[in-house]
């Protein structure tokens, strides 16, 4: 794939042939937005009322506190707080408002780093669903990759026939190829899995672990998209 400044991103993302390909690029967004987050957005206006309103899951509260220094996050959370207060406790003691409830509610579901990086993967997966589509060299590197974890397979099926997709003429065989990456894995995660049970069995004294001996946690990833 010849690079430009747009497939550079995806030639390093899928270069290492290594685990999840999509994994390595929702962990890079993350990592730019806790970053950013806590560094030269930290004092503007625009992303301050965003963040006040929206907040952050705990993954990326707990991202941003390793990533950024004490400050920043005091002061992001000092604003979110205040925001929490005043538009989303009631002025006085009583009955709940029913509106305050449902914005609170509203808010405890969104996080400020997990919608960008939803809307920058479905960008950089325009580029890959291009570069695919035009066959030759990254083709066969996405066809070599270990496997799709099960969360981007999800991902990436619905998001080859939405917009900035795969072409329809050739959404069949990139459903085809995507699947046969997935599929493949998991059915060497069940067989090593079943593997490392029987070697629980007394019958199976000194035989060899093989590739089982790690099977529960690479299930785990493959499952959820997360090391346990």
């Amino acid at each position: 794939m010849k690079e430009t400044i747009v497939t550079i991103p995806i030639n390093d993302l899928f270069a290492p042939k290594d685990g999840c390909p999509l994994c390595r690029m929702e962990s890079m967004l993350e990592e730019q937005y806790c970053e950013f987050i806590t560094g030269d957005a930290m004092m503007e206006p625009s992303v301050r009322v965003e963040t006040n309103k929206t907040g952050f899951c705990h993954r990326h509260f707990s991202r941003m506190t390793q990533v950024g220094q004490k400050l920043p996050n005091a002061l992001i959370l000092e604003s979110h707080l205040q925001e929490i207060l005043e538009q989303l406790m009631p002025k006085k003691a009583g009955k709940p408002d029913k509106k305050q409830l449902e914005a609170l509610d509203r808010m405890l579901s969104s996080c400020y780093v997990c919608d960008r990086v939803e809307r920058d993967m479905l960008h950089l997966m325009a580029t890959v669903f291009a570069e695919w589509s035009k066959g030759g060299e990254f083709r066969k590197t996405f066809s070599e990759q270990p496997y799709i974890c099960l969360n981007h397979y999800r991902f990436m099926m619905t998001a080859a026939s939405g917009k900035g997709g795969v072409p329809s003429k050739q959404l069949a065989e990139f459903h085809a190829d995507t699947l046969k990456l997935v599929k493949n894995y998991l059915e060497s995660l069940k067989k090593d899995i079943s593997h490392f049970v029987t070697m629980f069995d007394y019958r199976s004294k000194g035989q060899d672990w093989g590739t089982s001996i790690d099977s529960i946690e690479r299930s785990i990833e493959f499952l959820t998209k997360e090391k346990p």
